[in-house]
């Protein structure tokens, strides 16, 4: 068995936000429900141990403490029989109908209550990703008005952002009573906001302190004067903001750095944005993230359509590879990488807004589960790299527990806490 001390990933996209009403589910328009068995077994066959995946929370949590797990069983299952260790997503850009939206100020202690249930089920699961992208999340959903509640108001935005984070926290605090040695790895995107003027100065720099919000309050760093008065101009109370910055579970975390070629941006003097395409790239801005938090990191998404003739992505993926290994080399502890998604995706030209079926030729593989030539390369990239990351880097290695180790008596000998499979509880519902 190799040793997953480098976590080369990739992912399922999980994402069901509602548009107008209308659930908008990417594991079923992947095909995902109908091909779970093929996909995971590809993972596998591309030399992939870590995958990002989670179950549809909205068809898996169907009320407090009301739980359908039958798809989640069973995926779950094979990844276990599989020896693929997930990054369990546990919310990704939706909640079900009962909750209603990130609004919701139920939602956080209801969720830490889903995800204590997810735990207690699945036992051997160590790594999670609570919340997915928490900034993109609240920022599509209540200040663009997008997704779910469809606002677009700082307060809305403010409002959904604590939430979310709140949730977020609770989250890790419930499953670290059940599993102490869990990991968690905030997928987050990380973006720059560039002034394309001086009198776009101001603007952008208030932008660019706005994109640390989620994980400042998350990892319980204060935030500067302007986002604090910010914060509280728009509905945080200093009982909320206390809440976050007694909380930290930093020791518990890495930072997860999602980049694309659209996480960078033009600012006008109005404020206005669009897409300046790849200025700094992921190198210069993983590095400000890092330089904040202080945390090990890991680049946990990134894709690029690949183009007429295959290329486009696969030179995506060397780029993206070589700026992950100049920030290693610079010594920030970088400990993965991930080519996101698995397959194409479905309407992610429109941030899943239309429903025109268009596929994304993103994947490392087609919906016809056929490999791409980035799948290809990516491939041989961890057959290349695999063996040669733990040997050549000083940067730390994650503790990291296989599915089939879990409930061997070295494994908790080596990790106090620990419960096995077989005195952890196991929810019938």
């Amino acid at each position: 068995m190799d040793d997953p001390r480098f976590m080369f990933a990739t992912g399922v996209e999980n994402s069901n936000p509602t548009v107008d009403g209308r659930r908008v589910d990417e594991m079923d328009k992947c095909g995902h429900y109908r091909h779970w068995r093929t996909d995971l077994a590809l993972v596998r066959e591309l030399g992939i141990r870590f995958l990002r995946y989670g179950p549809p929370l909205y068809r898996t949590w169907l009320g407090p403490d009301r739980f359908d797990w039958e798809f989640a069983d069973q995926a779950f299952g094979e990844l276990h029989r599989l020896d693929i260790i997930p990054i369990v997503d546990l919310c990704h850009f939706g909640v079900p109908d009962w909750i209603g939206s990130f609004q919701n100020p139920d939602f956080p202690a209801l969720f830490a209550g889903y995800a204590r249930a997810f735990a207690q089920r699945f036992p051997w699961v160590q790594l999670y990703t609570p919340v997915n992208e928490m900034y993109i999340c609240a920022r599509f959903s209540a200040l663009y008005g997008w997704w779910n509640e469809q606002l677009s108001t700082d307060r809305s935005f403010v409002t959904a952002l604590k939430h979310i984070v709140k949730a977020n926290v609770l989250a890790m605090e419930a499953i670290l009573q059940l599993r102490p040695d869990a990991i968690f790895i905030q997928s987050e995107s990380s973006e720059y906001f560039h002034a394309e003027n001086p009198a776009a100065i101001g603007p952008a720099e208030l932008m660019n302190s706005k994109r640390f919000l989620s994980l400042d309050l998350n990892y319980g760093r204060r935030v500067d004067s302007e986002m604090y008065e910010y914060l509280v101009d728009n509905g945080m109370t200093r009982e909320d903001y206390h809440f976050f910055m007694g909380r930290s579970l930093k020791q518990h975390c890495i930072m997860g750095s999602d980049y694309y070629v659209t996480n960078e941006h033009r600012v006008a003097a109005s404020g206005q944005t669009r897409a300046s395409g790849e200025i700094f790239g992921y190198a210069v801005i993983a590095r400000q993230y890092h330089e904040r938090y202080r945390l090990p990191v890991m680049h946990t998404e990134t894709n690029l359509v690949q183009g007429p003739d295959g290329t486009a992505a696969v030179s995506w993926l060397w780029k993206e590879w070589a700026n992950v290994l100049r920030v290693r080399n610079d010594g920030v502890p970088v400990l993965g990488f991930t080519w996101y998604s698995l397959t194409d995706q479905v309407d992610w030209d429109t941030a899943l807004r239309e429903d025109n079926g268009h596929v994304n030729e993103l994947g490392l593989f087609d919906l016809d589960r056929r490999i791409r030539p980035v799948g290809q390369a990516y491939q041989q990239l961890i057959a290349d790299w695999r063996e040669v990351l733990p040997t050549q880097s000083v940067c730390l290695q994650v503790p990291v527990i296989l599915p089939s180790e879990h409930g061997r008596a070295w494994t908790h000998r080596r990790v106090p806490g620990v419960r096995s499979g077989t005195d952890a509880p196991h929810n019938t519902d």
